[in-house]
């Protein structure tokens, strides 16, 4: 589905050649459109599904044909997001004549598929909290759309243009770049301090990660190749494979395993990003449908109500008496983007905490809220939710043991109420992921496999990459925080030529540096610019 075009700055090896170059057949091709158009019927079958039982006639032509438009994009963001992060995970075992390539980047978009199914939302949203929180509370208006827009077009801008230089950049780095971009000119464009627009606390436990995710893989894949050369005497781990010839079996199954362990982990992690986004989209354009999680228990839902019920009383009784409030929205939304609390938080939490189970009291599911009042109580559900995180994470002796812990609670109730995402768009993602790899996974590949080290992938080498970077992404899920599959994986092949003697490709490494350091200020720029003019459109 792709061509190979030369590398502008080194030649791949010439040794142990790997077929690359099979024309797509006929029916390779009926199925990828099939998967496509398949896909596409799947997502607006199921939103029309949605809205029908949730608000039938809410969605109107127009109001549709945005959605459409924006969904597309986000899709478009994951499909291109195929191109760059999942062809990594297969460059190992092509290039060690594992797995024959159209074989192996088929297998890799099952697992991807599978990791996505199984991912837990938890990244989708702590890439979400970046954004701009008033941004976030409209992001139906002119300015929340301009923000997707914005974010989503220079990110696929931007990966399209690396890809085509077949330099393996990082779509974690790109969107982050991007959704500092839009805080940062949203800000500037209301005669503010720019940089008060960005959560840059949590933007920071972002970048750690991303920044130290290459050096563990560089590290770690090295350190793992010498310990392997120490304890495992057998020297044609460590030999260049022979042209055509598959490893031997056991050799074979790790390499596939770790293979399949990295698109899982890929599919969890990455496929995460442009759900978050995706779910900002179906807010700000269906909010009666996808505001709030309709499919919460009742039962749930009753234990919500005592909850915040609980909660209100705790936060009640640490709030000095006399104290009275009269917008607590504005107080907790200047709260949440400045993070400087004042002697009005936490009556302004009380109060909206109050006014939260009231609200939901009135109905035994949250099924049952009216399409009028579905908007606010997602927001005062979101306020409330950032406002807790925020606070705990600030020393305060009025804040007890017992007072943390139902609060905590009270937390996790709002985000399930708030914070979900639907199964056809952990489809829909994965489907994206999947074809995008389909189509240009040559180039990630042939950079990868061999323009990174001076000789060919070893056994060991591939092994060690990919273990280490399997273990990198998994542990970066389970803390939340998005990593980039690209960056762990390269320095990793980069780690273990280092350690084995090899030799580097400096102009490969260079470029590869460039494409990291370039990408958070591109995308910084170019998605400023582009809400600045989408602010005009919208």
């Amino acid at each position: 589905m792709s061509r190979t075009v030369p590398h502008p700055t080194a030649a791949p090896l010439r040794t142990a050649p790997v077929a690359l170059d099979r024309a797509p057949r006929p029916r390779d091709i009926a199925l990828f459109f099939a998967a496509l158009f398949g896909g596409l019927a799947y997502v607006f079958w199921s939103i029309w599904s949605d809205v029908q039982q949730a608000a039938p006639g809410s969605l109107t032509l127009a109001p549709f044909l945005l959605l459409a438009l924006a969904l597309v994009i986000a899709l478009g963001f994951e499909f291109v997001n195929g191109f760059h992060d999942t062809a990594n995970a297969v460059a190992t075992v092509i290039y060690t004549h594992s797995l024959p390539p159209h074989f192996a980047v088929i297998w890799s978009g099952v697992w991807n598929f599978i990791g996505v199914l199984v991912s837990t939302g938890t990244v989708a949203f702590s890439v979400v909290s970046l954004l701009p929180v008033e941004l976030i509370l409209h992001v139906g208006s002119g300015a929340g759309l301009a923000m997707v827009f914005a974010l989503l077009l220079a990110a696929i801008i931007w990966n399209l243009g690396t890809w085509f230089l077949g330099l393996p950049a990082s779509s974690s780095h790109t969107l982050i770049g991007s959704i500092v971009g839009v805080g940062i000119a949203n800000q500037l464009l209301q005669d503010r301090n720019g940089f008060s627009g960005v959560d840059w606390e949590q933007a920071s436990s972002v970048g750690y990660a991303l920044l130290l995710s290459p050096v563990v893989g560089f590290m770690g894949a090295g350190l793992l190749l010498l310990s392997l050369k120490a304890l495992v005497k057998q020297p044609e781990l460590y030999r260049e494979p022979k042209p055509g010839t598959a490893p031997p079996w056991w050799i074979r199954g790790l390499l596939v395993l770790t293979c399949t362990g990295v698109s899982f982990a890929h599919g969890s992690n990455d496929g995460q990003k442009g759900m978050g986004l995706i779910m900002l989209i179906l807010i700000g354009i269906v909010p009666t449908t996808y505001a709030l999680n309709r499919a919460v228990d009742p039962v749930d839902v009753a234990q919500f109500r005592a909850l915040s019920r609980e909660a209100a009383q705790v936060l009640t009784q640490i709030v000095p008496p006399g104290v009275r409030i009269s917008d607590p929205r504005r107080i907790l939304s200047d709260y949440v983007r400045d993070r400087r609390r004042t002697a009005d938080t936490l009556p302004a939490l009380a109060r909206i905490t109050d006014e939260i189970g009231e609200a939901v009291a009135r109905h035994a599911s949250l099924a049952q809220v009216p399409a009028a009042a579905v908007s606010n109580m997602r927001n005062d559900m979101y306020l409330a939710s950032e406002t807790i995180r925020l606070l705990l994470r600030q020393p305060d002796a009025t804040i007890t043991p017992s007072t943390r812990s139902t609060l905590v609670a009270f937390k996790r109730a709002l985000d399930q109420a708030t914070k979900f995402i639907p199964l056809w768009v952990k489809v829909a993602v994965a489907i994206a992921l999947g074809l995008g790899t389909m189509v240009g996974w040559k180039r990630i590949v042939v950079t990868v496999g061999s323009r990174i080290g001076k000789s060919h992938l070893t056994y060991a080498q591939g092994g060690a990459a990919e273990t280490v970077a399997m273990g990198t992404i998994l542990a970066a899920d389970a803390f939340g925080l998005p990593v980039s599959t690209t960056h762990v994986l390269s320095s990793g092949v980069a780690g273990t030529m280092a350690a084995n003697r090899s030799g580097l490709q400096w102009g490969t490494v260079r470029n590869l540096a460039l494409a990291w350091v370039l990408t958070l200020p591109v995308a910084i720029l170019l998605s400023g610019v582009l809400y600045a003019l989408l602010r005009q459109v919208f």
